[in-house]
């Protein structure tokens, strides 16, 4: 009886400290697998940012190496979970089922985004994306999360399920040059075509500017009551630089513009009938 309930114990014992091992080792193995994938992350960054035009298609390879080394990572643990004992197994498939019932599925629904992401490639990483209200260079492309740096540097953070629920609008699609749109306005009563022209020069001159057969440019008129708005249409060389081409261009057109006589739209207050019967009124009382 003894020697029964001593080998139970040892059992039990022999059991614990089997399913402590794989945990440890589990840990061991998410913990190198975290430090690879950010090592090669940076890696691949750095290169990327020395390689010119194939800047995006380096970079691209930062969210497909998570995939290889967390892929890795799940085939090591199964291999530590399936290995000790069919007790662990169990014992592990259940707090997982439970970790998925207690909130852990919107986790699942965000990885199973990151993949589509990955493959489906809609964008990529140095892409300037519109999502919702959200506008910005995508930096990085997670598992879980994409995150996007808008105009104003600030740090947006995407759950990767967007990408069933909502459109999202590339301006680039992986291409380093990138369509720019600029606006002026100036005085309907101004010389159009003298704009126009001068906006072109302004175009054509700026040193962001990629004009090839396939990235034409152009600059277009639309006239409107109290103004006319000269718009030009050209790629910059590198999406990087999308805000001082703009600037460029528009800095030296208008300076051009005032040295030709080329003046901005005055402002047209709306006309209030209540507040000019009463000085009508008034007028007519005073006089």
């Amino acid at each position: 009886m003894a020697d029964s309930i001593t080998s139970g114990i040892e059992n039990i014992s022999l059991e614990s400290f089997d399913l402590l091992n794989t945990i440890i080792d589990i840990l061991y193995i998410l913990i190198l697998a975290w430090i690879v994938v950010k090592i090669s992350g940076i890696l691949l960054k750095g290169l990327s940012e020395k390689a010119g035009q194939y800047r995006i298609a380096i970079a691209m390879m930062i969210p497909l190496s998570k995939i290889f080394v967390y892929a890795i990572a799940i085939y090591l643990i199964f291999l530590q979970i399936v290995g000790p004992s069919l007790s662990v197994l169990l014992a592990f498939s259940g707090l997982f089922g439970a970790a998925i019932g207690f909130g852990l599925k919107d986790v699942f629904a965000d990885i199973l985004g990151g993949i589509v992401i990955i493959f489906e490639r809609p964008f990529k990483i140095g892409d300037k994306i519109t999502v919702g209200d959200s506008y910005g260079e995508v930096k990085d492309i997670g598992l879980r999360a994409t995150r996007i740096v808008t105009p104003d540097d600030s740090e947006v953070s995407l759950p990767n399920f967007f990408i069933f629920d909502r459109s999202v609008s590339s301006g680039n699609a992986g291409a380093m040059e990138m369509m720019v749109v600029t606006d002026i306005y100036i005085s309907p009563d101004s010389d159009i075509r003298e704009a126009v022209e001068i906006m072109r020069e302004a175009v054509i001159s700026s040193g962001y500017v990629y004009i090839t057969k396939e990235r034409r440019y152009n600059v277009l008129v639309k006239n409107y009551p109290y103004y006319s708005r000269i718009r030009a249409k050209a790629y910059v060389n590198d999406l990087r630089y999308e805000f001082e081409f703009r600037s460029d261009v528009t800095g030296r057109a208008w300076a051009e513009m005032k040295r030709r006589g080329i003046k901005s739209p005055q402002i047209h207050e709306p006309y209030d009938n209540e507040k000019n019967s009463g000085d009508e009124k008034k007028g007519l009382i005073d006089h």
